[in-house]
């Protein structure tokens, strides 16, 4: 009886540990666009966003009173090109990931000198590939 509770017992922490490492795995490629995301804001070349969001993508939010929509392609074009004037000062890190399957919900933070926001993204596992399908944000004015 004492091999089989044992057995038993190893067969359960192995398979959490196979868990984990799968958990991981998804975690690891819902980040893949994430990091694509902020590296996009931090280089401000619009081909990292292209690469981040799905074409279907959209990216809102409320700005002096009024929601503000856009297309991944019209948030990509908004690139500057260039890296901000004060980039050295810019941070942004990436507070959380949940992933369910082909599902995903993450949490970004941009603290800039002038402003700090929230992105709230929902992603998918679209043909293999993690793409940031929408993202919504909030803004406020930085210390």
């Amino acid at each position: 009886m004492a091999k089989v509770q044992c057995a038993a017992a190893l067969a359960l922490v192995l398979g959490a540990g196979l868990d984990a490492r799968a958990e991981d795995a998804a975690d690891a490629g819902a980040r893949a666009p994430l990091e694509l995301y902020l590296k996009g804001h931090a280089t401000g070349d619009g081909e990292y966003f292209r690469r981040a969001f799905h074409p279907d993508a959209k990216i809102q939010g409320n700005r002096e009173g009024k929601l503000w929509s856009r297309t991944r392609e019209e948030f990509a074009a908004g690139a500057p090109g260039r890296p901000a004037d004060d980039e050295a000062l810019r941070k942004r890190r990436i507070v959380s990931v949940d992933v369910v399957d082909d599902a995903a919900f993450a949490k970004i933070e941009l603290d800039y000198p002038k402003v700090k926001f929230t992105d709230y993204m929902t992603l998918l596992k679209v043909d293999g590939e993690w793409k940031i399908m929408s993202k919504v944000y909030h803004g406020e004015p930085g210390k």
